[in-house]
């Protein structure tokens, strides 16, 4: 019998009808086999850490949003920074388990990218934030954020991170414009005991804190509870917004700024950095303060690690190692003079400046020091420590310290009795400036001195 054509094999699939279902069938696999490929579990994916974090979903519009392309653009400069300053009180048995902690800071110099660095400095055991976000601050008066600006922060790609006692964590970059001089939210959340929290206790701003895992949240409702201090978060860098470098200012109290009004911005640092925003011709950097108050340059605080730590063992880790820096402004060595156990010999304070602007200068840093600013009718002062002072500064007014001198002590004293600040410089314990102090001190500093590179040996 002979066998019909259009039941010939592969007959009907040369048909025109053929070869649409054909395709038609052919598209059907292709998509199943490629749902299947994603959903197919390894071994690999049950070990811990294994799995790939998807990216967090960044909003397509809204105030905060960039391209990816102009978030990944030049340098890395430090925006906002404080340096670790010891271990929290209360904090050593269960640290902050389940607080969200929002960090409000503020922003020296803007871009389109950024990422933040979290300190375990004091902690004991590894503390592990399940959820980490930046933000743009809504206003200065509540912890709520822009909307449209809130981005879960990744660590090599998860959304969760362990940092180790002793050490610190750098996030990964994300998309985000962050403003010039203004308020940036940074949130943690740590559902488990760390021990001792690391701290910045005078921050001279209000931040946050929440029970439960509110790291995500727009609204500042849940954040109940205020608090003076910063934890954890210690760095914000940003690249994108055409910043050359960044300005470490490295010092004690008086760059702390313990006496300034408390939200308004008005430490040096922070005077410093307006400055450097409206010069139209200035270097273009963005302005860390990393003063703490009480700091010494020869002496440490107690613990271990020690709190308060001494400006030679904390020098590398806060200036030396921080993004993009340039230049170093060191206004330390009065608490050295001024607090128990008193330094009398003024060559050793100078040798311990001497060797801060060695160390900067083997990095090509440029290095623009202060004088020791005066403190008479401070409940510490003794004519024997004023003579300290004294030849301290003209040491440095010598030169040989550093590469230029910030006169400090000329520029708040006052004339008719130089020993003592000028009273519209002193906030009134005679020691800490008003904010006209610390308006003055960063008009004391010479932009121009902060170009070019250091030399090679003092």
């Amino acid at each position: 019998m002979t066998e019909r054509p259009d039941r010939a094999p592969g007959a009907f699939f040369r048909s025109r009808a053929g070869v649409l279902l054909a395709v038609l069938l052919g598209l059907v696999l292709l998509v199943s086999g490629g749902i299947w490929t994603g959903t197919v579990r390894t071994a690999a994916d049950d070990r811990p850490h294994a799995r790939t974090v998807p990216a967090p979903r960044t909003e397509s519009a809204g105030p905060g949003s960039v391209s990816a392309d102009s978030a990944s653009a030049g340098r890395w400069a430090t925006s906002w920074a404080t340096a670790p300053a010891g271990a929290e009180p209360g904090t050593a048995s269960g640290g902050l388990a389940d607080w969200s902690v929002r960090n409000v800071v503020h922003t020296s110099i803007g871009g389109t990218g950024a990422r933040v660095t979290l300190s375990h400095l004091y902690g004991t055991t590894p503390l592990h934030v399940t959820h980490a976000t930046l933000a743009v601050a809504a206003d200065r008066e509540s912890a709520a954020a822009v909307r449209g600006t809130v981005r879960r922060l990744t660590f090599a790609g998860r959304a969760s991170v362990r940092v180790p006692p002793g050490g610190q964590v750098v996030s990964d970059a994300v998309a985000l414009r962050v403003p010039a001089d203004g308020n940036v939210l940074i949130t943690t959340y740590a559902p488990t005991p760390s021990g001792p929290v690391t701290y910045h206790p005078r921050a001279r701003q209000t931040s946050y804190l929440a029970r439960g895992d509110h790291a995500g949240a727009v609204s500042g409702a849940a954040y109940t509870r205020k608090t003076p201090v910063w934890r954890y978060a210690t760095a914000l860098d940003v690249r994108g917004g055409g910043a050359q470098g960044t300005l470490a200012a490295f010092g004690d109290s008086l760059t702390d700024g313990v006496t300034a009004t408390v939200d308004a911005d008005r430490r040096w640092p922070d005077v410093l950095a307006d400055r450097l925003r409206a010069a139209p011709d200035g270097p273009r950097y963005g302005v860390a303060n990393l003063g703490i108050s009480g700091n010494r340059i020869l002496s440490d605080g107690t613990g271990d690690p020690a709190d308060n730590p001494r400006g030679l063992t904390r020098y590398p880790r806060d200036v030396l190692d921080r993004s993009g820096v340039r230049a170093v402004v060191i206004a330390l060595g009065i608490n050295d003079v001024l607090r128990a156990p008193h330094v009398t010999d003024p060559e050793r304070i100078t040798a311990g400046l001497r060797e801060l602007t060695r160390s900067a200068h083997a990095r090509g840093l440029r290095v623009l020091g202060a004088t020791l600013m005066p403190f008479h009718g401070h409940r510490g002062y003794r004519d024997d420590l004023e003579e300290v002072r004294q030849a301290v500064n003209a040491e440095i007014r010598a030169g040989g310290v550093f590469d230029e001198v910030v006169d400090f002590d000329r520029a708040l004293r006052d004339p008719y009795h130089p020993k003592a600040l000028h009273p519209h410089y002193d906030s009134g314990d005679h020691l800490h400036p008003s904010d006209a102090g610390y308006h003055r001190m960063a008009e004391t500093v010479d932009l121009d001195a902060l170009r070019g590179r250091a030399p090679a040996a003092l």
